[in-house]
């Protein structure tokens, strides 16, 4: 039986949910990093982050207890032109972020 309601058209991309906002503490990850954090004034908090280029960021945040690796598309708020993280970005789990770097080179002989 079809369904009669339809959902309203998405003005994104995203899958990112909830993991994205507000973040809480600054989590602990393991392993060694040859890019130090960067000492913008992105986020408030204490987060680790590194600018990927442009208006793209990585941040390793605490969220509900977890840690997660939060690649982010940043903008500009115009009324108080703060930076702020946007709608457009994933946040990965650690598990996911491991099954990432294992794939790097895999990924790295697939582009042209």
């Amino acid at each position: 039986m079809p369904k009669d309601r339809k959902r309203a058209p998405s003005t994104s991309d995203s899958d990112s949910g909830p993991e994205d906002r507000n973040p809480v503490k600054k989590g602990k990850v393991a392993g060694k990093s040859t890019a130090k954090p960067s000492a913008s004034s992105l986020t408030e908090s204490k987060d680790p982050s590194w600018h990927l280029g442009k208006d793209k960021h990585v941040t390793v945040r605490e969220f509900r207890g977890k840690t997660y690796v939060d690649i982010r598309e940043y903008y500009v708020d115009k009324n108080t032109m703060e930076t702020k993280p946007g709608k457009k970005g994933i946040a990965l789990s650690c598990e996911q972020y491991q099954k990432l770097k294992s794939l790097i080179d895999e990924i790295d002989h697939a582009l042209p």
